[in-house]
């Protein structure tokens, strides 16, 4: 690890959280209803929504109303988006006259987009208008978001009210999430991004002549006798354009990821410097890290939103610094050939550089792996499928974790209070007292529904990987043996987990691919949305009861590491055998 390495991890995580209490406590006031600011500005504009639609904000639901409203709002986007992508080519603000997307791609890339997972079969500059990337799949990074901020907001309710029915409004929250955080955050960053070299327009694709002429061989169709390769040289380049700043502000903030081009956020239209790389990395951990603030203020305790901070942090920071090392030690084998990258200084291995950008450079593109796995973001500056196995190790345990070390907007953290109660339960075995949580009571069905939530995305993802190794092994596969099945395994650990990067050597474009992965992209999302409601609603309905000497405090260090260790355990007990076969024997390999 360099002296550089490590003072830029420490300088992106001071900086991050200090970031934390402005914006936790905003949001804060927001989902209480306090004054905020934009109140005065936005308060007419929220009202009149209100009124257009019909919504009564002083009517609050229970859990199961509350699941309703979310299914039905998620649904109706799903038709409507399936809808859009189908007809893209009779829609305007299609300067490249691009066809529909075929039925099992759209039918995979709504579920991507409505369940916040934006995991992508498709390149985007070759694929989709400006209308669909606008319409369908922006509006949806926005409304994707607000419904896993909607769900944690709703929980937290359950968590701290008490003899009530009562979540809230989903309807409220929707627009209130929308309106007062995820549309000011976006339009702020996308002027920045803007400001930085990221492109924003509706012009058609340029074509610009080559400095440099490319010449190369080329077949003739319907051949493949090489003696008939014919001399080319292309003369000119096609520079796909677009409103690329407004979703790249969006995918990064609400831990979308989904990129407007092919490459991501290693696209120069996307990602052009430094600062901007900075800039997205940052926003990736934004909102999940000052979420916890908001809890602490929600909950009137503050210490337990720093506790549940100081945990997850605990978790990614050494998986971060693990992922920098392992790729700044580079490939062994490699080395031992003389053809490793030369060193700059005192003799230091060039480290891994296949698949990154010289731009961003080995540390930046390991922390944005780290952080995006961890987020549920997706969103990649580097291609994973280069890492070393221990660094692809890294981001594929962090998604496996359950995307609950900051995990995706709201999503994150609803998952972690999940965990705190396995905790509390765990810490009341050993003490042979009932556990409690915030003055209340953790009884059997809580624990139920927190292992239902848990088990739901290992169960799916384990299968899905098994079946597909049963029957499709080596198909679309870009390495065979260990590689390849870590492509799978991540592969479905990522659109589960609704998580959305990929280790980009899986073909994964068909119809067996398209279909079984929007299957487990939907299960990773609305399956777990039960259990948790259901878990808000019956915390909702306890009594408070006065702490005792026997009462575990949720604050302390004691706390903070027993559920760093319940959430490790959870994850190595689950993925441990799995991982086995993967990048742990492929790195094992690597070492000789």
């Amino acid at each position: 690890m360099t002296q550089i390495g490590i003072v830029q991890i420490l300088s992106y995580l001071v900086i991050l959280l200090l970031c934390v209490k402005p914006l936790g406590w905003y949001m804060a006031r927001v989902y209480e209803n306090q004054p905020c600011g934009l109140d005065r500005f936005l308060g007419p504009v929220e009202r009149f929504i209100y009124r257009l639609s019909g919504i009564i904000p002083e009517l609050e639901m229970n859990w199961k109303n509350y699941l309703g409203a979310m299914l039905l709002f998620n649904l109706l986007g799903f038709l409507l988006n399936y809808i859009l992508l189908r007809c893209q080519a009779f829609l305007p603000l299609n300067p490249q006259a691009f066809a529909a997307m075929a039925p099992d791609l759209a039918f995979n890339t709504t579920s991507s987009f409505v369940t916040n997972t934006d995991w992508q079969n498709y390149g985007g500059e070759n694929t989709l208008s400006y209308f669909s990337q606008m319409v369908a799949l922006t509006v949806q990074n926005f409304l994707s978001a607000a419904t896993g901020m909607a769900l944690l907001i709703a929980f937290i309710r359950g968590v701290v009210r008490h003899e009530t029915t009562n979540l809230g409004n989903f309807w409220v929250d929707i627009v209130r999430t929308t309106l007062y955080i995820l549309l000011p955050l976006a339009f702020i960053f996308a002027v920045v991004l803007s400001s930085q070299g990221v492109i924003q327009n509706l012009k058609t694709y340029q074509t610009v002549n080559l400095i440099e002429p490319l010449g190369y061989e080329a077949l003739p169709d319907n051949t493949t006798d090489a003696s008939l390769a014919i001399h080319k040289v292309n003369q000119e380049q096609i520079i796909p354009m677009g409103p690329v700043a407004s979703q790249v502000a969006i995918k990064q903030l609400a831990t979308n990821g989904g990129g407007f081009f092919n490459a991501n956020s290693a696209h120069p239209f996307e990602n052009p410097t430094p600062l901007t790389n900075f800039l997205e990395l940052l926003a990736i951990l934004l909102i999940p890290a000052a979420l916890c603030y908001t809890f602490g203020m929600m909950a009137h305790d503050k210490r337990q939103g720093w506790a549940i901070l100081i945990a997850m942090s605990l978790i990614l920071v050494p998986l971060m610094f693990v992922s920098v090392y392992a790729e700044q030690q580079g490939n062994p084998k490699l080395t031992a050939l003389n053809i490793s990258p030369i060193a700059q200084k005192n003799d230091y291995p060039g480290g891994n550089m296949e698949g990154k950008e010289t731009r961003f450079g080995i540390v930046n593109s390991a922390m944005w792996g780290a952080a995006t796995a961890a987020t549920s973001n997706g969103s990649v500056n580097a291609m994973l499928d280069s890492f070393t196995p221990l660094g692809g190790l890294v981001s594929l345990w962090l998604i496996q974790l359950g995307e609950v070390i900051f995990g995706g907007v709201g999503s994150g953290l609803s998952g972690m209070l999940i965990l705190v109660i396995v905790a509390v339960f765990v810490a009341g075995l050993m003490v042979g007292r009932t556990p409690e949580y915030l003055g209340k009571k953790i009884d059997p069905f809580e624990i139920k529904m927190a292992s239902t939530a848990i088990l739901i995305t290992p169960l799916v993802i384990l299968m899905l990987t098994a079946i597909t190794i049963a029957i499709r092994m080596g198909a679309g596969t870009g390495n065979a043996g260990t590689h390849g099945f870590s492509e799978i395994l991540y592969a479905f650990t990522s659109m589960v987990n609704n998580n959305g990067s990929a280790f980009a050597g899986l073909n994964a474009n068909d119809l067996f691919y398209n279909s079984l992965g929007g299957v487990g992209m939907l299960l990773g999302r609305y399956w777990i949305a039960i259990p948790t409601l259901a878990l808000a609603g019956s915390l909702a309905r306890k009594k408070i009861i006065p702490s005792g000497p026997g009462t575990l405090p949720t604050h302390t260090p004691l706390f903070v590491i027993l559920l760093v260790c319940v959430t490790l355990i959870i994850g190595a007990l689950t993925f441990f055998p799995a991982l086995s076969l993967g990048p742990i024997v492929e790195q094992l390999m690597l070492w000789g």
